[in-house]
């Protein structure tokens, strides 16, 4: 270790929101009642961080630290420590912080849970305990509230990273730094501290590996180890073991069968015996005595393991019946069925690390004879060129990995050939060979999810003297990373560049990389650069070089390559505003995704369609997309099928539907490290809340979204983020806000949304801007958008278009506009929009003063709106009908109007809704399209009748009434169930 970098203390805790709010919760309830919480997580992770954030954070009182005392043998009972908590709390609350809890001997755990368990009638006593998870945690604390705390995000960090660096890191060096500590805070900083500055700044090599021993002890707080040489070595082969396997446990019996080569009995060769106390029996699966240890409960009974012999001493023995002598599974492991792991992958990690060279060669060699012969011949060869030991070539190992690695009949993950390709480009001593062997790894790491391992993976495969086929490759893979989790400026260029070097010996991978390109043009709004990328292309070559196993010339390769060149060029003619000549080559793209079995041909299929406004066959297309990628184990692919499928049901109106995929897409996106498609799920759910009653969760997917728009150069992820508030707004009676957000969006101007975006927004702009009384706005763009109607990829469009008419026109003409739009929504189908129609047009009938059709229309939208979840609106529609004198039940409340309010007339009611929410009487009159007299007039009558003097006392009374009516409807909901559970009739 060089230890040359100063390491600055980082200057704020990152991440770990989730767990500082319910630190905070119980710090806040300290002064009126006693709490407790056990903090638990593997080492390195931050326990010690959190409980000092909470002691810093602790104002109400004094905080007590409790350690074990000098004298072991002198324990306090739990009713004396409790007695003594109690005395310290008299005068203010205390807070107690015990830091690694589980150091302490058992008779001091037991009074410290004891006494935790009875603070919540103490008093004003919090108890915050923390404990390592990378053994199991004692059953004394078992009852404990406990929080866990994760690795950090990625997100966080590298923000952790920039911080105890100064952002001094080079950015190829940040990857490796990141990737190496896998989200422990603890091991980041022991990385850097291992760093010379030159190195930090990426002017020398990083040493090999970089998380070496020394910096994966320090972040565990030491070196694990067993109680005996076989528990040692148990833990040795189950960490060499997790090495090539694609989670973080080993098959039981293939420890089992290495044990066995490792430590053969006494004269009877390898395999008959397991040494002193290792091997497999009843009821563990690993021999009578590697159990659960005292204390943590049996296992498992497997049944009788077979008899192989004596070992060669006391202890375990592979026999039928328990012995009484032996040695427990060692605390770090955990057995679950025939599956073995560690608690912590940092003790993993750190056990393979620091073994000694030759013990760890031993174990690999044994795990690879434990393999040969059984179907895991990729495993097998991996762990035999692990116990070759060190980096020096060795071409025949790696050339027999690589080989197998490309082999597509071998059965292996994608996280399995990554780490191949990764060890035989560490074996090849010719740079250009090396360089593609990285590059074919992190291409499986990025199929795999984990584009953290991508990244170092590609900085490894720079090398000036690689082919510029080798090259390419790595930069279309570098693109195709930044694209879905960085700048996608920066993606656009690397795409380019990755174009330009395939171009000559790779055409159709040329292409692909140019339609990547375009991709991340479309991503950032660049509409220019996004022509430029599309311009016509020489013609398609039936046959081209091929660069490995997996993309060999036949017909599934020459298809993609179609699919590619038509995508292409009907993506430029929709662009440039030539439909006739867009349809022909986008619906090729469709019909081949029909019959396509490839992930990628069907994400093209389902992105053709939604070009073309088949709102179907983009649900179809990405369907199948999704059902391919999941098959193959393509965990990189699943979030983009699922962002398809839910646009598609997004523009199809059918937002559960598009909130489920949505919902799903975002956790695919967040595990597979990828921010930017996260950021278009969060803008779809977004969209789907916008018509709910949800306004918190619109907020919050649209601050999540922009954050990383904004950051990242998302144009159309912002467009759609900035959109779904602006409905929100107006679907919450807020026309001014709306209008204001959503002029930005489609007003012409530098600040102009989306150029393929902005057009859905203005039906919802013409609406708020109506409404607000800005009449030649909304003219402004029906222009535009009467273009995009006409053009045929929005199905809405011409429903839509008549009824941002019907909002303009005067009475003579309106009546005409709004049955033509209705007609054209039974066309187009879509329960959303058609009710959104016919609200408006019952508004309008009901100022006409023709009750009975505006009941009709009212009636049909709220149907709509609730057939399609759309609560906001349903209200609106409520709220219409109440003014009619029809009072609608409302599902979520089951009454209709609040009791204490119940003296108003619904038009009362609703100008005193409006009111409570901070509009003025201005807005109240345009959003009800009544005069400001009337307003007025009505105001005073609701002041008089519910005997208030202020609109500050209005919105009190409002709040209190609807606040006892959510309550009552809790009420009878819990009635309703005891009724159920219970049988009783009401």
């Amino acid at each position: 270790m060089t230890g040359q970098t100063t390491v600055r203390t980082a200057v704020r805790v990152h991440g770990r929101s989730a767990q500082r709010r319910a630190l905070r919760a119980m710090l806040d309830a300290l002064p009126t009642h006693g709490g407790r919480l056990l903090l638990a997580g593997e080492p390195g992770l931050g326990r010690t961080t959190l409980l000092q954030w909470a002691a810093r954070s602790f104002r109400a009182g004094p905080v007590l630290h409790l350690g074990p005392g000098p004298d072991v043998n002198a324990h306090l009972t739990a009713g004396q420590l409790l007695d003594t908590l109690r005395a310290a709390a008299v005068a203010a609350p205390v807070l107690v912080c015990v830091d690694d809890a589980h150091r302490w001997d058992a008779p001091a755990r037991t009074a410290l849970a004891r006494a935790a368990r009875r603070l919540s009638t103490a008093g004003r006593v919090g108890l915050l305990l923390t404990v390592a998870s990378d053994r199991a945690v004692g059953p004394e604390f078992a009852r404990l509230p406990v929080v866990h705390l994760d690795p950090l995000a990625p997100a966080r960090a590298a923000a952790l990273l920039d911080d105890v660096t100064d952002g001094a890191a080079a950015p190829a060096v940040r990857e490796q730094l990141l990737a190496e500590a896998e989200g422990n805070p603890a091991l980041l900083v022991a990385l850097v501290r291992r760093l010379s500055p030159a190195e930090l700044r990426g002017h020398r090599p990083l040493p090999s590996p970089l998380a070496d021993a020394g910096a994966l002890a320090e972040a565990a707080g030491g070196v694990p180890t067993g109680p005996s040489a076989q528990a040692r070595d148990l833990l040795l082969t189950v960490a060499a073991a997790g090495e090539a396997s694609d989670g973080s446990d080993a098959d039981a019996g293939l420890v089992r069968d290495a044990l066995r080569r490792l430590r053969p009995a006494p004269g009877l060769g390898p395999g008959p015996g397991l040494g002193p106390g290792l091997g497999l029996g009843p009821g563990l699966g690993l021999g009578p005595g590697l159990g659960l240890g005292p204390g943590l409960g049996p296992g498992p009974d497997l049944g009788p393991g077979p008899d192989l012999g004596p070992g060669p001493g006391p202890g375990l023995s592979l026999g039928l019946g328990p012995d009484p002598d032996a040695e427990p599974l060692p605390e770090q492991l955990v057995l679950a069925g025939d599956r073995l792991r560690f608690r912590s992958p940092l003790v993993r990690r750190t056990v393979h690390a620091t073994a000694a060279a030759d013990r760890r060669r031993a174990v690999h060699r044994a795990l690879a004879e434990a393999l040969d012969g059984g179907g895991h011949r990729l495993t097998a060869l991996l762990h035999r060129s692990w116990s070759l030991g060190g980096t020096a070539p060795a071409p025949a190992s790696a050339d027999r990995l690589a080989a197998t690695a490309a082999d597509g009949a071998v059965p292996a993950s994608h996280r399995l050939r990554a780490t191949a390709y990764a060890r035989a480009a560490e074996l090849t001593a010719d740079g250009a060979r090396r360089a593609e062997r990285y590059t074919a790894a992190a291409e499986q790491a990025l199929l795999a999810g984990r584009p953290e391992r991508a990244r170092p993976l590609l900085a490894a495969a720079r090398d000036r003297a690689a082919p510029d086929a080798v090259r390419g490759r790595a930069e279309l893979l570098r693109g195709v990373t930044e694209l879905r989790d960085g700048p996608v400026g920066d993606a656009h260029q690397s795409l380019l560049l990755a174009a330009s070097l395939l171009a000559a010996d790779d055409p159709a991978e040329a292409a692909t990389a140019a339609l990547a390109a375009a991709d991340a043009a479309w991503a950032a709004g660049d509409l220019p650069a996004c022509l430029a990328t599309l311009a016509p292309e020489p013609p398609l070559r039936a046959e081209h070089p091929s660069h490995g196993p997996a993309t060999a010339t036949g017909p599934a390769v020459r298809t993609a390559a179609a699919v590619v060149h038509d995508h292409r060029v009907g993506m430029r003619a929709l662009l440039e505003g030539r439909l006739d000549r867009a349809g022909a080559p986008l619906g090729q793209v469709v019909r081949r995704g029909r019959t396509g079995d490839r992930p990628e041909t069907l994400l093209r299929s389902a992105a053709a369609a939604l070009l073309l406004g088949d709102v179907d066959a983009a649900r179809s297309g990405g369907a199948r997309a999704l059902a391919a990628a999941r098959q193959l184990g393509s965990d990189a692919l699943v979030p983009q099928a699922l962002e398809y499928l839910a646009y598609a049901e997004l523009r199809a109106g059918r937002h559960p539907q598009a909130r489920t995929h949505a919902e799903e897409g975002l956790r695919t996106a967040l595990r597979a490290g990828q921010r930017n498609t996260a950021a278009h799920h969060r803008a779809v759910l977004a969209l789907a809340a916008s018509i709910e009653e949800e306004p918190d969760a619109v907020a919050r997917h649209v601050t999540a979204a922009l954050d990383t728009a904004r950051r990242h150069g998302l144009a159309q992820a912002a467009t759609l983020a900035q959109w779904a508030a602006a409905r929100a707004d107006l679907g919450r009676g807020r026309p001014f806000d709306a209008a204001d957000r959503l002029g930005l969006l489609v007003l012409p101007g530098p600040g102009r949304g989306h150029f393929a975006v902005w057009r859905l927004a203005v039906p919802c702009f013409v609406e708020a801007a109506v409404l607000a009384g800005r009449d030649e706005d909304a003219r402004r763009v029906l222009t535009d958008f009467a273009d995009w109607a006409a053009f045929g990829a929005d199905p809405q469009a011409a429903a839509q278009l008549a009824r941002c008419h019907a909002l303009l026109a005067n009475a003579e003409h309106a009546d005409a506009l709004y049955r033509r739009a209705l007609d054209r929504h039974d066309e187009a189908g879509g329960d959303f929009e058609r009710a959104r129609t016919a609200l408006l047009y019952g508004k309008w009938l009901r100022r006409r003063r023709r009750p009975r059709e505006a009941r009709g229309r009212l009636g049909a939208a709220l149907a709509g709106f609730e057939r399609c979840g759309a609560g906001v609106w349903a209200a609106q529609a409520r709220d219409e009908l109440r003014a009619l004198g029809a009072a609608p039940r409302d599902p979520g409340t089951g009454a209709g109007t609040p009791a204490r309010l119940g003296r108003l007339t619904p038009q009362q009611l609703r100008i005193a809704r409006q009111v409570a929410e901070g509009a003025t009487n201005r807005e109240v009159a345009l959003t009800l399209a009544v005069s400001t007299r009337t307003v007025d007039y009505h105001l005073r009558k609701v002041f008089a009748a519910l005997g208030v003097r202020s609109r500050l006392e209005l919105a009190r009374m409002v709040g209190q009434a609807e606040r006892a009516e959510e309550a009552q409807a809790a009420q009878d909901a819990r009635g309703a169930g005891h009724q159920e559970k219970t049988g009783a009739q009401p």
